[in-house]
C-alpha cells in the first residue's frame, strides 16, 4: 500500500506545474514580440500595427495571470510603441 504524499512533495508538484505553465506564456510573449521587430524591419506597417496590437493584448494576459508584473509589462508596451512611432512616424 502506498504511503500518503507529504505536504512538501504536493507543494513541488503545484510549484512545477505552475513554472511550465508561466514559462509558455512568458515564451509567447517573446514570440510575438519577434514577430512585431521583424514586421518593423521590413518596414510593414499594416503588419506591425497587428502585432502591436496582439503584443499589446498578450502582455495585458500575461499581467493579469500574475506572470509579469506591472512595470515590466508597460516598459515592454512603451518600448515596442515607441520602436513602431519611430519607424512610421514620417510616412
Amino acid at each position: 500500500m502506498a504511503g500518503k504524499k507529504t505536504s512538501a512533495e504536493k507543494r513541488f508538484a503545484q510549484s512545477e506545474v505552475r513554472r511550465m505553465h508561466n514559462k509558455a506564456i512568458k515564451s509567447e510573449c517573446r514570440t510575438y514580440a519577434r514577430q512585431f521587430v521583424e514586421a518593423v524591419q521590413a518596414k510593414d506597417s499594416k503588419l506591425a500595427q497587428e502585432k502591436l496590437t496582439t503584443l499589446v493584448s498578450k502582455l495585458d494576459s500575461a499581467r493579469s495571470k500574475g506572470v509579469l508584473t506591472r512595470n515590466a509589462v508597460s516598459r515592454k508596451k512603451s518600448r515596442m510603441q515607441t520602436l513602431f512611432n519611430v519607424t512610421f512616424a514620417a510616412k
